[in-house]
């Protein structure tokens, strides 16, 4: 009788715990750099859009290495997330400051990562995106336009900053900060045959988006997880939507692991924040 107290739900919240998550988005993130560089060998950064509409049309099975390159790497950041939230619903994190600090800086890395990639584009997405991320890093006092030329610098340099930092600038910053982790803990192709199968199955099934000019529009939506800061632009000004609101987070997530009762107060305001960027991801997502 005592066993019959664990039900269907206890079950599946023991499942989902105990739930590979980083393993799989390890194998994702390898398979989006194998394709990456299948894909940038047929890039031309001078011609964003329309290269990356011939590597779709002309290329062989463009389309297709397009496609994987695409759900990997969504899959590798969605896999992550989950990762880090089972990481911190356990609690069994042993970190000290600075080594948990460079670990999860790879959250704000890999966004980066995966925003250039939709600039990178050249499409309507793309180019709303870059242009947004412009004025925001140029909103930063004194560092502002430094930090713009080193990340963005679209208006100036067109695709060839961001291709460079997609490229090598974050992989280099990414690699470095989830280093002594993945020293410790590694991930086999054999163990996840489901999610390999899967991923090309959806590339061949569906194909990545690509948006051509929307004229006439007054609302382009942007990368689905850019949304809610797009959104939170229309009230706010530049520097508070785009640069305060996305630090509180990240400088919440960076004092984890604390003590009992300040890990509480930091947890609590993370899924507060998080609530409130999916209400105004929601809200964003409805204007499109």
């Amino acid at each position: 009788m005592a066993s019959s107290g664990q039900g269907p739900l206890t079950r599946l919240g023991r499942l989902l715990l105990d739930h590979r998550w980083g393993g799989q988005a390890l194998i994702c993130l390898q398979v989006s750099v194998l394709s990456g560089i299948l894909l940038a060998l047929q890039y031309n950064v001078a011609e964003p859009y329309y290269s990356t509409a011939t590597i779709e049309l002309v290329i062989p099975y463009g389309s297709f290495w397009r496609a994987l390159h695409y759900y990997s790497s969504q899959g590798f950041l969605l896999l992550l997330f989950c990762h880090l939230a089972v990481v911190l619903w356990k609690g069994e994190h042993t970190y000290a400051r600075p080594a948990w600090v460079r670990l999860t800086a790879t959250v704000p890395v890999a966004l980066l990562l995966m925003f250039t990639g939709y600039v990178l584009r050249g499409d309507a997405t793309g180019e709303a995106a870059g242009a947004i991320a412009e004025h925001i890093a140029r909103s930063i006092p004194v560092a502002g336009n430094f930090l713009n030329q080193l990340l963005f610098d679209v208006s100036a340099s067109g695709a060839r900053r961001i291709y460079a930092n997609h490229l090598a600038g974050l992989v280099a910053l990414g690699g470095f900060c989830a280093w002594p982790h993945l020293r410790r803990y590694t991930a086999r192709w054999q163990d996840h045959l489901l999610l390999l199968m899967l991923l090309p199955a959806l590339s061949i099934l569906v194909a990545a988006p690509m948006e051509p000019d929307h004229v006439g529009l007054l609302h382009i939506g942007g990368p689905w997880f850019f949304l809610g800061l797009q959104e939170l632009l229309r009230y706010l000004p530049v520097f508070w939507a785009g640069v305060a609101a996305p630090a509180a987070v990240i400088i919440a997530l960076f004092a984890l692991p604390d003590e009992k009762q300040g890990r509480r107060r930091w947890l609590l305001f993370i899924c507060a924040w998080l609530a409130a960027y999916v209400v105004l991801s929601a809200i964003s997502y409805w204007r499109i």
